[in-house]
């Protein structure tokens, strides 16, 4: 039995390392501390959830891309746009990841490969909608970082939002980008007589 739980133990020490590893994009924008991938994919993860509900899809499969997308990363750690356009990061990606799960029991191996050839290949609804919740994720935290007095973070504002597919992350930009997000606790806090 250990022998079978020994790369599902190495797999959960990878997903850690994501804790420490920081979302590099924001960097280039001039944040001194970004959020990491694992906080990135946890909240990709729930928006992927919603979005699944809202647009009458699969929400296992699309929370499942979500929380796997960038798991990669914690081998050939997160490279910005400036980066990529210099590296062949695709390919980098699909050769890390393929090492992570070749060890792992068949049925998550399969089921992996299986999610992110669909995630890749952008055809299902499920992927179209994991893509979204990556996108939304990344302006939701562009926007709370300009909120939060760095105006270069709104450069995001300009091309992401076209990357958007579905009618539900549209709405939910649409939306959010008007909204002040901190509405949500400041109410919470108001004090009652």
């Amino acid at each position: 039995m250990s022998e079978k739980i020994r790369p599902v133990l190495n797999l959960f020490s990878e997903a850690g390392l994501l804790k420490r590893v920081q979302r590099s994009g924001w960097w280039v924008v001039g944040m001194k501390n970004p959020e990491t991938v694992a906080e990135h994919c946890f909240r990709c993860a729930v928006i992927g959830y919603a979005l699944a509900h809202l647009e009458n899809a699969d929400p296992y499969q699309v929370m499942t891309m979500c929380l796997f997308n960038d798991i990669h990363e914690a081998r050939i750690n997160d490279a910005h746009k400036v980066a990529v356009r210099y590296l062949d990061y695709t390919q980098a990606e699909d050769r890390a990841f393929s090492e992570q799960i070749a060890s792992l029991p068949q049925g998550m191996k399969k089921e992996l490969g299986n999610f992110r050839k669909d995630y890749s290949g952008q055809k299902t609804k499920e992927s179209i909608l994991a893509r979204d919740a990556d996108i939304l994720e990344c302006l939701l935290q562009a926007k709370e970082y300009y909120e939060s007095g760095n105006p270069q973070a709104k450069l995001f504002f300009k091309k992401a939002p076209q990357h958007l597919k579905s009618k539900t992350a549209k709405m939910f930009w649409k939306t959010a980008k008007d909204m002040d997000a901190t509405q949500w606790w400041q109410k919470l806090c108001e004090f009652k007589r």
